[in-house]
C-alpha cells in the first residue's frame, strides 16, 4: 500500500506549514485569547488558503479535496495551535453539499468556503454526554417552516457561528435542522474553554430553522466522523510539535554541568512519547482513510483512532510537562499551552473512556481476532 503524499498535497502541507509559522506566531495567538479564543481575520485566511472549502465540491465554490487533504491541513494547524475552527467548516461542507436540500447547499456552501459564514455543530445536550441519539431538543411544524426548542452545549465557537447545524426530534426521529445566527428565539452564552479557544451554550424556542435531513442519526454520525478524523490529525500536530519542543529544551538545559538530554533515563521517556506520537499518526492516516467506508466500518475505526490518540494525547502531554519541569506549568512558556491542548482534544467528540466503550460495544464474537 502506497501511503506516499501526492504533490499537491505535499504542496498543500507546505502552504498551511508557512502560514502558520509566518502569520500564527505565539504572540499572536495570545492576543487571539485575549480577545475571546476567535479571530475573523485567522478564520479568513484560513479560507484564503482554501482550507474552509477542502470538503466542498468545485461547483458549490469548494476545492473538492477529501479527507487526506484535510488530514495534512489540521496536521500542520495543530503545530500551531490554531484556535479557528476549520473541523467546523469541514463538516459544515460536507454535510451541507452531500445531505442537505440544493437550494439550501447553493446559498450556505460557497459562503462557507469563502470563509464568509461560520457555521458550527450543535449536537451535545447536558444529559446526553457523547450519545449522538440525544432527544430533548424538539422540531415541530410552524407555518411552511420548523421550528426548535431545546438547548444545545459545548457549542464550538458557537457565539461566533451565523448559523448552527442543530439536531432535533420530529416525532421521536432524529433529524438535522439549520438555524440561523438571529433568528427569533435562538440566544447563545459564550464562554472560554481551558485551551484558549471558545464554545457556547445555545439555547432555542421556537427558533425557525431550515430542514436539511430527515435521517439525522446517520447524517449526524457521518458528521462527528469527520470532526473525529480532523481531531486526530490536528492532535498528531501538537504533538509532534510538543515533541520537538521538549527534546529542543533538553538539549539547552543544563543539570550537574551537562544537558539533561544526555541522562538515560530521559532519553528513554522521549523514546516512549515518539513510539506514543508514531502509534498516534498511524491510527489518524486509519481514521482519514476510513472516513469513506460504510458506516459500521467507519464508526468503528472512529473508536479505535480516537481511543489510541487519547491515550497518546495524554501521555506525551504530561511527559512533556514533567521534564520541562517547573517552567513547563507557567503560562509564559509555549509548552504549557500544547499541554492544555491536548487535555482539551482529548475530550472533544468524545474522550477515551467513551471511545473504549465503543471499540468494546463493536467487537465481534472474535473480539477483532481472525479465526
Amino acid at each position: 500500500m502506497d501511503f506516499d503524499f501526492s504533490d499537491d498535497q505535499d504542496q498543500l502541507r507546505d502552504a498551511v506549514r508557512r502560514w502558520v509559522e509566518k502569520a500564527y506566531t505565539f504572540d499572536r495567538r495570545r492576543s487571539i485569547v485575549a480577545d475571546g479564543g476567535f479571530s475573523a481575520d485567522g478564520y479568513r485566511e484560513l479560507a484564503e488558503l482554501g482550507l474552509c472549502g477542502l470538503y466542498i465540491p468545485e461547483d458549490l465554490g469548494g476545492m473538492g479535496m477529501g479527507p487526506v487533504e484535510g488530514m495534512v491541513a489540521m496536521e500542520e494547524l495543530g503545530r500551531g495551535i490554531v484556535l479557528e475552527p476549520l473541523p467546523q467548516a469541514l463538516i459544515a461542507g460536507a454535510v451541507l453539499s452531500a445531505y442537505a436540500p440544493p437550494s439550501l447547499a447553493s446559498h450556505w456552501a460557497p459562503q462557507v468556503a469563502r470563509g464568509e459564514k461560520v457555521i458550527s455543530l450543535a449536537y451535545q445536550e447536558r444529559a446526553g454526554r457523547y450519545r449522538l441519539d440525544a432527544r430533548a431538543t424538539t422540531a415541530s411544524r410552524k407555518g411552511d417552516t420548523w421550528a426548535l426548542s431545546g438547548h444545545k452545549s459545548l457549542v464550538v465557537a458557537g457565539d461566533n457561528a451565523d448559523a448552527w447545524i442543530v439536531s432535533a426530534t420530529i416525532d421521536g426521529k432524529l433529524a438535522l435542522f439549520l438555524v440561523e445566527r438571529g433568528s427569533q428565539g435562538a440566544t447563545t452564552r459564550g464562554y472560554g474553554t481551558i485551551d484558549g479557544a471558545c464554545a457556547a451554550e445555545l439555547m432555542l424556542h421556537q427558533a425557525p430553522a431550515q430542514r436539511i435531513s430527515d435521517d439525522g442519526l446517520a447524517v449526524l454520525g457521518h458528521a462527528v466522523d469527520i470532526g473525529i478524523a480532523a481531531t486526530c490529525a490536528e492532535a498528531v500536530g501538537v504533538m509532534d510539535q510538543t515533541l520537538a519542543i521538549t527534546v529542543d529544551y533538553m538539549n539547552t538545559r543544563k543539570q550537574f554541568g551537562v544537558v539533561i538530554s544526555s541522562f538515560q533515563a530521559l532519553k528513554h521517556r522521549v523514546a516512549d512519547m515518539k513510539m506514543q506520537l508514531e502509534l498516534a499518526r498511524s491510527m489518524s492516516y486509519y481514521a482519514s482513510l476510513k472516513l469513506h467506508a460504510p458506516a459500521p466500518e467507519r464508526r468503528a475505526a472512529m473508536a479505535r483512532a480516537k481511543y489510541q490518540l487519547g491515550q497518546s494525547m495524554r501521555f506525551i502531554g504530561q511527559q512533556a510537562v514533567q521534564l520541562h519541569g517547573g517552567i513547563g506549568m507557567t503560562d509564559e512558556y509555549i509548552v504549557s499551552h500544547y499541554f492544555k491542548r491536548l487535555t482539551q482534544m482529548e475530550m472533544v467528540f468524545g474522550d477515551t473512556l467513551h471511545h473504549l466503550g465503543e471499540v468494546s460495544a463493536r467487537m465481534q464474537d472474535s473480539a477483532g481476532v481472525f479465526a
